[in-house]
């Protein structure tokens, strides 16, 4: 399936007329926009054109079908860059992560979009497997190294199933939204602080 748009689009030969980075753009936007909105089912190509303010042949050069252009929203999905400094002490680290996932859950849209995919995975699995890629598999990755890292300073017990915490500690902004809403700010540092207290805290 192709990631996004038609490379041979993006290079033409001598004479040929050369793509619009803005058009590009706008149709990337408009796409992204009707799916948190309005779901995959609402993302058409004729809609997305519209709210471009192009044609449908114009995003058909780009991307060959919706499932192909959905893909391409999810490579370049807005989100709040993440880079805890390696430097910064473990548990620091974790709760950096865990307000990061707090503000992009908060993006417009952000938990429906995720429903979207999911309730597309037996027609379009390829959707959920790239947002899990994208999106997904970083974070976790960073937080389990975090993780990894409190316990090997001794600041975590030595048998900690970092799977299983990763899971529990990432699970329970879901399960927040799904019982009541909106994850208030201060819900990273009480879920990761049930698990690992903050340093003064373990002093005392």
């Amino acid at each position: 399936m192709s990631a996004g748009p038609d490379r041979t689009e993006q290079v033409r030969s001598s004479g040929g007329r050369p793509r619009d980075p803005g058009l590009d753009a706008a149709i990337i936007g408009a796409a992204e926009q009707r799916l948190r909105k309005h779901g995959y089912s609402g993302m058409s190509i004729d809609a997305v054109a519209v709210d471009a303010g192009t044609t449908v042949p114009a995003v058909r050069r780009r991307y060959r079908d919706r499932a192909a252009l959905a893909a391409a929203v999810i490579d370049v999905m807005r989100s709040e860059p993440l880079r805890p400094p390696k430097s910064a002490p473990p548990r620091r680290r974790a709760l950096a992560i865990l307000e990061n996932f707090r503000r992009n859950l908060a993006l417009g849209d952000s938990m429906p979009l995720l429903g979207t995919f999911l309730a597309e995975e037996r027609h379009h699995p390829e959707l959920l497997d790239r947002f899990r890629a994208r999106l997904v598999a970083p974070r976790r990755a960073m937080l389990a190294e975090a993780l990894r890292d409190g316990v090997a300073a001794g600041e975590l017990p030595s048998g900690t199933d970092i799977e299983l915490v990763v899971n529990m500690l990432i699970g329970s902004f879901y399960a927040h939204y799904v019982a009541g809403g909106a994850v208030p700010p201060d819900w990273p540092d009480r879920v990761l602080g049930h698990l690992w207290p903050p340093e003064d805290f373990r002093a005392s």
